[in-house]
């Protein structure tokens, strides 16, 4: 059947069309979520928990850099990390929202194309391509945030604070809801920081920023993201709220390299 007009649609009959595409994402959400958590026991100890050992990819890789300055110490395999699980429910609970969260990134793209699907009608020739292309442009960061947050400032934060000591003699006992906590919010806030290049190029092509602009108040941005990645650190040491911050900074950069000059009347 065809779609109506958009321009003969009632408010109820757009709020109609609104209540599918929110049932059509729940719906893939749920799915998703039921395959991860059958998945999960599977994939948990050598992906979840991979920043627990020694041969991690990212310390494999600094461990070869430090072989070279140092022949014979590479200091990857050294390192394994222990996690616990303190509470009763730890295990379960931490099944269902590891299971969540890889489902709402495995959905992310259908969510986005739903929601471009409700507002494409509304729109006219030259801003669906401009549009679309945000999307697709939004959705591929947010990939890249996940694995930057994986690959790089989750395993670089955890080692961090696995292996720091204020005294030989307390031992670090790593509990599981701590370890997933971070895990889980690490990965997910970096995918939605990762949107800040795209957030800058709408605003930009809506007027209310320039490349000038953001590069005058480069000075201002670098504060405020500061701020911001002190919110969201985790753990609010010096060390992690770095690893953080960096990423942001540059993600500035690349927005203001694709904001639009704004036009001189």
């Amino acid at each position: 059947m065809a779609e109506p007009d958009n321009d003969q649609m009632s408010f109820w009959d757009h709020l109609e069309v609104l209540r599918w595409v929110l049932l059509r994402c729940v719906i893939a959400l749920i799915l998703a979520a039921v395959a991860w958590f059958i998945a999960m026991p599977h994939i948990f100890d050598d992906f979840v928990l991979g920043a627990t050992h020694g041969d991690f990819f990212l310390y494999r890789w600094l461990g070869g850099i430090f072989s070279l300055v140092s022949p014979g110490d590479s200091g990857a395999e050294d390192f394994s990390a222990t996690v616990v699980g303190i509470r009763v429910a730890s295990q379960f609970m931490t099944h269902i929202r590891t299971a969540l969260l890889f489902a709402l990134v495995t959905v992310f793209p259908y969510l986005l194309y739903e929601i471009w699907r409700f507002v494409k009608p509304a729109l006219y020739p030259h801003e669906k391509r401009k549009i679309g292309f945000g999307f697709a442009f939004g959705g591929g960061m947010f990939y890249l945030g996940c694995m930057v947050g994986y690959g790089l400032v989750f395993p670089l934060t955890f080692r961090f604070l696995a292996d720091y000591r204020i005294s030989g003699a307390v031992d670090n006992v790593l509990s599981l809801d701590s370890y997933i906590g971070t895990f889980l919010s690490i990965i997910f806030i970096l995918g939605l920081c990762f949107e800040l290049p795209l957030l800058t190029m709408v605003l930009s092509r809506l007027g209310i920023v320039s490349r000038s602009f953001l590069k005058q108040y480069r000075r201002h941005a670098a504060v405020i993201l500061l701020i911001l990645a002190a919110i969201i650190t985790p753990t609010g040491d010096p060390f992690t709220l770095t690893v953080v911050f960096l990423p942001l900074y540059l993600l500035y950069e690349l927005g203001v390299l694709l904001a639009k000059e704004r036009k001189e009347l």
